[in-house]
């Protein structure tokens, strides 16, 4: 009952690593549609974001020069209609404070005909800001000037802002124009990530459902799409199911003909070897026995492969003794000891043919004797005195049953046996043990009684 039915790894199965191998790399996870998005909606946003601030820097910029030249020519008008410009004297008058370069935003001058400063405010230079008198706007390094003439004896009035306050000006507004643009830009990123975020939630909704669903199922359980992108994913899914339906219909109908086709042939040749091992000569009869062994293994394996093929199907659930399920089954030269109460819940066909491969499997694997026992409800342990394996194939075999890779792996007892468990809801495990081999039939959780 070890298992190795079959030792050769099958075609298109990896075989178990080697010591000493090389093991290829696992490839690349795949992209994720999320994070590409994401990446994408940042860069855009931030390109976006810059466009939009450098655009409305420019604007402002235009809108902060025209606006500091207004307030230059209205503060020029003002001045001209309240400064004393009858001055007793020529003679420069004295300012009217410190200068403080930190602080300097605007002057005036008030400037004669000879280019002499008659009146200055506290923050304008000593010398003209002009060199020669000129009307309208002029430009030096430090200041930008508005000139205006004067009828009362040629004079100028000039008005000046600093370069500095006009650059600080424009700063603070383009300053304000980026950071609004990107707080804007990085509100939007996000917003349009929740958005992505929760648009690619039926997706993952749909491979939810897709973990549980059946495609042979007679009733859909995917539901209706949620998103008009899924809808022909779901149609997709739907014609599987639907070919997947028609196929295992088939098959079923094959396994049905087959039942009756090939158990009604066996049990003649049975019949028919029985009678002529009573008629033939006594030096015959051990090999009409061996032929009438071979017969009667033959019939297990057809009904272990009719049961496999039954495994689809909903289990028939009764209240079974297996002590005496196994004591109706043909196993010759194996003794087979029972061990306490051995009632189960379970589908009496499928049971009795994985019992029937997993005892004849352990027969020709070279086991004389094996225990039968219930270690938990609803759990049969099949504990025989065989060679049994080595760990490394003990893992190997379990790896193949958890992951129903049988193909290459396990031979058709275990397989059996563990298609058979998992239409009962239940697995198929196999013990660590230090004589022997041991299997663990779990036939589902407890099933109530009532």
């Amino acid at each position: 009952m070890n298992g190795s039915d079959v030792d050769h790894p099958s075609v298109g199965i990896a075989p178990a690593a080697r010591p000493g191998s090389t093991t290829p790399a696992a490839p690349p996870p795949p992209p994720s549609i999320q994070t590409r998005l994401g990446r994408t909606l940042m860069g855009w946003s931030l390109v976006w974001s810059m466009a939009v601030a450098l655009a409305v820097w420019l604007a402002a910029r235009y809108e902060v020069e025209e606006l500091l030249d207004d307030t230059l020519v209205a503060s020029a008008e003002a001045l001209h209609s309240v400064l004393p410009l009858a001055a007793p004297s020529p003679a420069p008058r004295p300012p009217l404070g410190a200068i403080h370069p930190e602080r300097d935003r605007y002057g005036w001058q008030l400037i004669a005909a000879d280019g002499t400063v008659l009146l200055r405010s506290a923050l304008a230079p000593a010398e003209p800001l002009v060199p020669r008198p000129t009307a309208g706007f002029s430009d030096s390094p430090e200041w930008r000037t508005y000139g205006l003439a004067l009828e009362e004896g040629g004079r100028w009035l000039y008005v000046a802002q600093t370069r500095r306050e006009r650059v600080e000006a424009q700063a603070e507004v383009g300053l304000t124009a980026v950071l609004a643009a990107l707080a804007i830009g990085g509100l939007g990123q996000i917003w349009l990530r929740y958005r992505v975020r929760h648009e690619l939630q039926p997706l993952q909704r749909l491979s939810e459902r897709l973990l549980s669903h059946d495609p042979a199922a007679a009733m859909p359980a995917l539901g209706p799409a949620q998103r008009a992108e899924l809808a022909p994913m779901h149609d997709a899914l739907g014609g599987l199911g639907q070919r997947l339906q028609q196929r295992i219909a088939a098959e079923r109908a094959f396994s049905a003909h087959a039942a009756h086709a090939l158990r009604t042939p066996l049990a003649g040749i049975d019949a028919q070897l029985a009678v002529a091992l009573q008629q033939a000569p006594v030096e015959l009869q051990p090999r009409l026995t061996r032929i009438r062994e071979a017969a009667a293994r033959l019939q297990r394996v057809v009904a272990a492969l009719i049961g496999l093929f039954r495994t689809g199907v909903t289990p028939e659930i009764q209240e079974l003794d297996a002590e005496s399920l196994v004591r109706r089954l043909p196993v010759p030269g194996l003794k087979v000891a029972f061990v306490g109460d051995l009632t189960v819940r379970a589908d009496p066909d499928l049971l009795a043919a994985a019992l029937a491969n997993l005892l004849d499997n352990a027969e020709r694997h070279g086991a004389h004797r094996i225990v039968i026992d219930q270690p938990q409800p609803q759990c049969l342990r099949l504990h025989d005195d065989g060679p049994g394996v080595n760990a490394a194939r003990r893992d190997e075999l379990a790896a193949a049953l958890a992951d129903q890779d049988y193909e290459g792996h396990t031979g058709l007892g275990l397989m059996l046996a563990d298609r058979v468990a998992r239409a009962h809801g239940g697995w198929l495990r196999l013990p660590a043990t230090d004589t022997g081999f041991q299997v663990e039939l779990q036939l589902g959780p407890l099933v109530d009684t009532r």
